[in-house]
């Protein structure tokens, strides 16, 4: 029978409150799918070509590998730190503190850019448009947009999931009306630029480019990013060890068929051309919605605007999610000074948490925006440097944290060694390629330090956190931590409750 103790043990977050479908609702919601495909599918064409479909593909490789490795280590250890936790296990602490601020700098800088988007198509929808490009009130309205996220954070994870709900279900409902109206066009003869499907397609081995391919494929693992907000939830699922991983794997591969799906419509519809509608035209790169939409939707174009406007800000709130319950871990552990453990009595999530993270992310807004949009666009560019940084975190503790069991059985060889280790692999090379190409001062929008501004930025952001890392280790409350004694190997995941009576226990015990 479950009890009020259930559902108030742990860190004080509301157990038992998602199930499967949740948590796969707020993993998909995460990814932004409807924006993700806006703001990257023109690009992906532009750097591959006819091979788009299978870039994808590549892609997703990785992310199913990663996908793994999460889901192994949260069967093993179900904690709401995620790689902040399983990093510190593996590697000690000072590796698992730079995974968690990875996952709190992709957070940051990914809200500022849905905020961003959200207001641009909010004012794109009123009068003839041209509100969009009032900077002063788009920037206003992001930070509204914020705000009101957070405040559905804050105010507990059960509203956040209905909120989902329907959101994610009209950015699907004009997903699927988008395939179906450009394969409507392509065999009534009424497309712009029919264009047969091809298998070729999906030829691994017709990429002509190997540089156009890196680009393609780093664009890609972008789309996927944010499928890894399930397992931050764990200990407010129903079934910790098993529903989170689960949830992932699903999420990860609905994604692959939306995105492949919308893909091949979209090719099929406009073809490859470099003029008018055609996703080779350059000028269509920034929107293939938005050149698409008169042809496919007619009067009605607004709603696939209305639809990016929706998966920005559901992507918003979900995006605050796992960064707050990350900062929540390392408080508890003593990773990060003790008010960001604190847990609302009430709503059960990380109030304080939740609240910073909301207020980083709109000063971050602010501020980039008043320095530049250029940076501020960097910064996005730069994105891809701290998702694959501690995603290859994650994939190398799983090998590591198992490596006494890895020949104990095929299964624990595949799925906890060989494919996290091949998914970390690829996002350390990932991670390696992407900083040499935006050493380039023509990668950005921005020239830094005499190289690209994105390289400075990407790179930058990291080794903050490095500067942060060493500033809390001066204070005296972080000696726990970075002794290896509030976080090893053998630590009990599920704290108590009360983060003054960890702290005391741990301070007598283990100081």
């Amino acid at each position: 029978m479950t009890t009020e103790l259930d559902r108030t043990s742990g860190k004080g977050l509301a157990a038992g409150t998602l199930g499967l479908w949740g948590s796969t609702v707020i993993g998909l919601a995460s990814t932004a799918p409807v924006y993700s495909l806006v703001a990257t599918l023109g690009f992906v064409v532009l750097a591959v070509g006819a091979q788009a479909p299978i870039a994808f593909v590549v892609a997703f490789v990785p992310m199913l590998f990663i996908a793994f490795a999460y889901r192994e280590l949260n069967n093993a250890v179900p904690d709401c730190g995620t790689t902040f936790t399983w990093g510190t296990k593996a590697f000690g602490p000072w590796v698992g503190w730079m995974g968690g601020w990875g996952v709190v700098v992709a957070g940051t800088v990914v809200l500022a850019n849905l905020a961003q988007v959200a207001g641009i198509y909010l004012w794109s929808l009123i009068g003839d448009g041209s509100l969009a490009d009032n900077v002063p009130l788009v920037t206003a309205t992001g930070v509204v947009f914020i705000a009101a996220m957070t405040w559905v954070s804050w105010r507990g994870v059960e509203i956040g999931e209905r909120i989902q709900n329907i959101l994610l279900a009209i950015q699907y409902l004009v997903l699927a009306i988008f395939i179906v109206a450009a394969l409507w066009h392509f065999f009534d003869g009424t497309a712009p630029d029919p264009t047969p499907f091809d298998f070729a397609w999906f030829n691994p081995f017709g990429f002509s480019d190997w540089s156009g391919f890196t680009e393609a494929v780093l664009l890609a693992i972008f789309i996927y990013w944010g499928w890894d907000t399930c397992l931050a939830l764990n200990e407010e699922t129903r079934d910790p060890k098993r529903i989170p991983g689960r949830a992932a794997l699903l999420t990860t591969v609905i994604l692959l068929v939306t995105y492949v799906g919308v893909t091949v419509a979209a090719m099929m519809y406009a073809g490859l051309g470099e003029s008018g509608t055609g996703l080779g035209n350059e000028a269509n790169a920034d929107d293939i919605f938005l050149a698409l939409k008169d042809g496919l939707f007619g009067p009605f174009g607004w709603v696939l605007i209305l639809s990016v406007l929706i998966s920005a800000v559901s992507s918003t709130q979900t995006t605050i999610l796992p960064t707050a319950r990350g900062t929540l871990a390392m408080a508890v552990y003593r990773a990060l000074p003790r008010r960001f453990a604190t847990v609302h009595p009430r709503y059960r999530t990380p109030s304080f948490s939740t609240i910073v993270m909301g207020v980083v992310a709109s000063l971050y807004y602010i501020g980039m925006t008043l320095i530049s949009d250029n940076i501020l666009q960097d910064s996005i560019l730069s994105l891809g440097l701290a998702i694959a940084f501690y995603y290859a975190i994650t994939g190398y503790a799983c090998v590591w944290y198992f490596r006494r069991e890895l020949f104990t059985s095929t299964r624990n060889f595949f799925y906890r060694g060989l494919l996290p280790l091949l998914g970390a692999l690829m996002l350390t090379y990932a991670f390696v390629q992407s900083a040499i190409d935006m050493v380039d001062v023509d990668y950005g929008y921005t020239v830094l330090l005499g190289i690209g501004g994105t390289f400075v930025v990407g790179i930058g952001s990291l080794a903050v956190g490095v500067l942060l890392m060493f500033l809390w280790f001066a204070f005296p409350g972080s000696r726990p931590f970075f002794r290896g004694e509030s976080l090893n190997r053998d630590t009990e995941v599920l704290v108590p409750e009360d983060a003054a009576q960890y702290s005391r226990s741990v301070d007598g015990g283990l100081a």
